[in-house]
């Protein structure tokens, strides 16, 4: 116990907690600045010396297991926010460095995403059943970040919608055209841009069971003419392009990976063709992924720094025709999915079971609080082969956009 006591008197300065050991006796860390009060209370006395050596790994496990537990009112999320704000002090002491140390020492290991690797890894997250989606993202089935303009009084619909509008509008597609999607989830921005736009969309995803629920919607939308979905890896992909699009897959490439990326878009796009490519970035130097989210959630994801991805377009004579950066739109997302997630909780209960649904309120709380107090966003880049290949100026981008929101289609607004 007296080295989780050393780590914890380093470890919490902003805010207070209240650790109940196994033994039921009471020790109090923090409280020099403000920040969330919790009262936790451990029930396994091994987890006195095993979340000393590794507590980014063993707290999760242990609340997933019901030997963690929170009291007085505290929640997972108001102890992920306690974590957060005092994230810099426990990662200062010495037992931590040493343990992270040899975490980043995998790093190479833990990215190993060849492509059957990388299969299993996308299928191990999105194979989960797609009723437990259905109970917190929105209509259109979109498990990517939203684009909000008032997040205290849009719903979780509309700002979804506004994502597929903005992304809609700076592909800049014209009717005919063909358009690559790589990860095409459950087939919602598929769907949208055949409709609005009447092009011809392949979506290419390994995950067996959103590829199924995605396919069905075609089908049920008419759309089997313009849409159609194939289970490959990205490496797989043959053909020529218009248009590339990408929204929540860059991350699970992984950053050995960037290049062999890179150069498949370059190969598959027309001379005069341009990807938007849609991801979660860190605004901090390269680094790791947290070993809960890794092993649990997103097995050889990676959060890639702006700078890794940059220096790949830049090798693989990649354009960088535009760049965005949305910072708090996906807190603001998530914090959405979380209330849904939470109020139908005993649904999600009985279709996983108890540890499953802990696991998830784990997950999602991590990532929400990763953007209002860690160094994560979300990046937007239009690539290209050639320089001309957008207008000189963004103004269409918000032009076409307004268009679209007005109902107009975006070939109109082009021409």
């Amino acid at each position: 116990m007296w080295l989780l006591k050393s780590i914890l008197r380093q470890f919490v300065r902003s805010g207070r907690l209240t650790l109940i050991d196994a033994q039921g006796r009471e020790h109090l860390f923090g409280g020099e600045k403000p920040g969330p009060v919790v009262t936790m209370r451990l029930h396994d006395p091994k987890l006195h010396w095993q979340m000393a050596l590794n507590p980014e790994l063993v707290a999760p496990e242990a609340y997933m297991d019901g030997t963690l537990t929170f009291e007085n009112g505290a929640t997972v999320h108001d102890f992920l926010r306690l974590f957060s704000i005092n994230q810099d002090y426990l990662s200062a002491h010495p037992a931590q460095t040493v343990v992270n140390t040899g975490y980043r020492a995998l790093r190479r290991w833990h990215q190993n995403n060849m492509p059957g690797r990388s299969k299993q890894n996308a299928k191990h997250h999105y194979n989960v059943k797609e009723d437990v989606y259905r109970l917190f993202l929105d209509e259109r089935m979109q498990y990517s970040c939203a684009y909000w303009r008032d997040p205290e009084n849009e719903t979780l619909e509309e700002a979804q919608l506004a994502k597929l509008r903005h992304i809609g509008a700076k592909l800049r597609l014209q009717p005919g055209m063909k358009v690559l999607e790589i990860g095409s989830g459950w087939g919602g921005l598929a769907i949208f841009l055949a409709e609005t736009f009447d092009v011809e969309v392949t979506g290419v995803n390994p995950a067996t069971e959103q590829l199924a629920a995605a396919r069905r919607w075609v089908e049920e939308k008419g759309l089997s003419d313009r849409v159609k979905f194939v289970e490959k890896d990205y490496r797989e992909i043959e053909g020529e392009y218009d248009r590339i699009v990408s929204v929540g897959m860059f991350e699970h490439v992984g950053y050995r990976f960037y290049d062999a990326f890179f150069r498949k878009v370059f190969s598959l796009l027309k001379l005069d063709g341009f990807m938007v490519l849609h991801s979660i970035g860190r605004m901090s130097p390269p680094g790791i992924t947290g070993p809960f989210l890794n092993k649990y959630i997103f097995p050889g994801g990676y959060v890639p720094a702006i700078s890794e991805v940059f220096a790949s377009t830049q090798r693989n004579r990649l354009w960088v025709c535009d760049a965005e950066v949305l910072r708090l739109h996906y807190a603001y997302t998530i914090r959405e999915w979380s209330n849904r997630f939470q109020a139908n909780r005993d649904r999600a209960i009985e279709l996983m079971d108890e540890r499953f649904v802990r696991m998830w309120e784990f997950y999602l709380a991590a990532v929400e609080l990763g953007f209002v107090h860690g160094s994560n966003m979300v990046f937007q880049l239009i690539l290209s082969r050639q320089r001309d290949a957008v207008p000189i100026v963004r103004d269409w981008i918000q032009e076409s956009e307004e268009h679209l929101r007005q109902g107009s289609l975006f070939a109109d607004a082009a021409q």
